[in-house]
């Protein structure tokens, strides 16, 4: 059925008048017949078949992004840069990891200020922001074109072999080590949600992070999906584990070639959709099998098989069985697209791993682990990535709770998940954007968590000192980089003063 669709350009802008009529068949692909057009008092010539992306993109525009520090907004901002568009964009001043990539890039980041919004911009609104923030109600009263975050993604990966990475944990690994694995045998875009970014020319493949939040990866249609898990989170969105897997079923009948699942995960396994769903894990009833994994405190190895052949045996320089399944996923899909096995070898031994996932520094005779976990699952395969790589010294968990509404909702598991550690510290819940106070506090969680519970502040991270040659892990998606800085920054002072 043939779909009148008009979303790409704004009629009542007044740099644009136009009578068009858009429409759209399969493929991506889109003829328009142009009865009336003027843009800025010139002629524009419009191809009469064109990629829905090109329908996005305008050298003469400058694109604005509204909460460009967000981890995919600073991906996506990156990408239109490399594609050589003039970028972009305004935030909350402090500093956050997101941010050295958009310097180095040379892309202008402003101070929220609806001063900001001007004639000539086309907005990309983050997520997180609602249609009253000043500078997105400003772009809509001045009619200038205003996309959401999902919205433009959507649009943007077509013409591509895409592949969209799904998960309650474990997506932003896996689309990095997709993205530098894929990026070694040919020509690859990709968005990251740890804020990296990259739009390169003539690419084969467009690899990017789908957000289950809200639903917002069903404005994409890859061709390609993997699936770490299905896990009930953001539970001040959904109403429990079956509205999760209502989300991930719908967003599996939009994946037009083929999907990759965790096999151990029983949401996945009931997946109904048009498309193959190959199963990886380390079951005999896995499409994809990695057999004889051996873990050690420089990696782990295993050999894969697809159903009764043997592709190879495969080095990662990663920790926890989570990667291994990871660098599964990734096998299977090069797979699929032919990809030759010894490249995969190659660039899968080369992978260090994306910003905040086990992050490491050592500092006096102390090793300090940043990571991005906010999910008692994902605290438990983190913990269990420091405990292959350092088996024979004391783990410290340092957790910052990330959202009331989580916190409540998964606060058992957290403290089961929290226990693994030999001791446990916590610091007070941060509250994000979306959710600003709660009727729970980290001292309802510490009342659970049986060795220790602590909780520390940014002014006394004193506490922390009484450990030494051990492994410290601060974990959280908020800002706990704030405590790991004021307890390096006692360790250092504290180490000068002993030598």
């Amino acid at each position: 059925m043939t779909k009148v669709h008009h979303s790409h350009l704004s009629l009542n802008s007044p740099h644009v008048s136009l009578i068009a009529q858009f429409f759209y068949g399969g493929g991506g692909y889109a003829k328009m017949k142009v009865v009336s057009l003027s843009r800025l008092g010139g002629p524009v010539a419009f191809a009469e078949e064109s990629r829905k992306e090109d329908h996005l993109m305008d050298n003469a525009t400058v694109y604005h992004f509204v909460g460009i520090k967000g981890s995919g907004m600073s991906a996506l901002a990156l990408i239109l840069h490399d594609k050589g568009f003039k970028v972009q964009g305004s935030d909350i001043t402090q500093y956050t990891f997101t941010q050295r990539g958009l310097e180095q890039a040379g892309i202008d980041v402003m101070a929220f200020d609806e001063a900001n919004i001007h004639e000539g911009l086309t907005v990309i609104a983050g997520n997180s922001f609602t249609d009253d923030h000043p500078e997105i109600k400003k772009a809509r009263e001045m009619g200038l074109p205003v996309y959401r975050y999902h919205e433009f993604l959507g649009h943007l990966i077509e013409g591509y072999t895409s592949i969209g990475v799904a998960g309650a944990h474990g997506k932003t690994s896996t689309t990095g080590l997709l993205a530098h694995v894929l990026s070694g045998v040919a020509p690859t875009s990709y968005l990251i949600g740890d804020g990296t970014g990259k739009g390169t020319p003539n690419a084969r493949f467009f690899v990017y992070e789908a957000d289950e939040y809200r639903r917002h990866f069903l404005a994409t249609k890859p061709d390609y999906a993997i699936m770490t898990n299905i896990d009930f989170d953001h539970p001040d969105y959904y109403t429990g584990i079956d509205d999760v897997y209502s989300a991930f079923e719908t967003w599996s009948n939009q994946v037009k070639k083929g999907i990759f699942a965790w096999g151990d995960d029983p949401e996945l396994r009931k997946l109904k959709t048009d498309v193959p769903v190959y199963y990886y894990g380390t079951s005999d009833r896995d499409d994809f099998q990695a057999k004889n994994i051996k873990r050690s405190t420089t990696g782990s190895t295993f050999d894969v098989y697809h159903d009764d052949e043997f592709l190879g045996n495969f080095e990662i320089h990663l920790y926890g069985e989570h990667n291994v399944l990871n660098s599964l996923a990734v096998i299977a899909v090069a797979y699929f697209e032919k990809v030759d096995m010894a490249e995969i070898k190659r660039e899968l031994v080369d992978f260090k791993g994306v910003k905040r996932r086990f992050t490491e520094r050592k500092l006096a005779d102390m090793t300090i682990i940043d990571d991005y976990a906010h999910h008692p699952s994902e605290i438990k395969a983190t913990l269990d990535a420091a405990r292959q790589k350092y088996p024979d010294k004391e783990i410290i968990a340092v957790f910052q709770p990330h959202t009331f509404s989580r916190t409540i909702a998964l606060m058992d598991d957290f403290a089961k998940s929290l226990n693994l550690a030999d001791k446990v510290f916590l610091t007070n819940i941060f509250s994000s954007a979306r959710e600003t106070q709660g009727a729970v506090s980290s001292k309802d969680l510490a009342a659970k968590i049986a060795k220790g519970g602590e909780i520390l502040t940014v002014d006394n991270m004193s506490p922390l000192l009484d450990f030494h040659d051990a492994v410290v892990v601060f974990m959280g998606a908020g800002d706990v980089q704030k405590y790991e800085r004021a307890y390096e920054e006692l360790l250092s002072h504290l180490s000068l003063k002993n030598n």
